[in-house]
């Protein structure tokens, strides 16, 4: 059976975070890890914990809660680093992203993923990219690039 345009869908990684569902487009992540040790940077973004030495990188790690306006919290046994690569000033770059859970790689069909409320959000939403429906859940799709700017 073809795939219709419409009924097109894209595979994610779904992320808990402050009780809400997350998800990241998958083809942008690159390894997933527990808290490791972090090197405070002097100046960095609030949202910025510092950097971490990923397989020899150092890559800057983000507070996911943080970023979306949420109280940081101390790591669980749940909590997960997901390293994606984003474009930045026309480089691929790593990143880390501090979860407070990771669940599982899935499918949120584009049929399914609309344009975020302007009101109502308690996240900023210049960082959302849209609120998608998986199984009989919502799911906030964030703007991963637009996290850094």
């Amino acid at each position: 059976m073809a795939i219709q345009a419409d009924d097109a869908s894209r595979q994610v990684l779904m992320l808990g975070l402050g009780g809400e569902l997350f998800a990241i487009d998958a083809g942008i992540v690159r390894e997933i890890l527990d808290p490791v040790p972090v090197t405070e940077v002097p100046g960095a973004r609030p949202f910025v914990n510092g950097v971490v030495n990923v397989r020899g990188k150092v890559v800057p790690l983000a507070d996911l809660r943080l970023r979306f306006g949420m109280r940081a919290k101390a790591n669980t046994i749940d909590t997960r680093i997901v390293v994606v690569e984003i474009e930045l000033d026309g480089y691929p770059t790593p990143v880390g992203l501090l979860a407070d859970k990771v669940y599982e790689v899935g499918e949120i069909s584009d049929a399914s993923t609309e344009e975020a409320p302007a009101i109502g959000m308690r996240w900023p939403p210049e960082f959302v990219r849209g609120i998608g429906k998986r199984r009989d859940d919502f799911v906030i799709v964030p703007d991963i690039n637009r996290l850094f700017v």
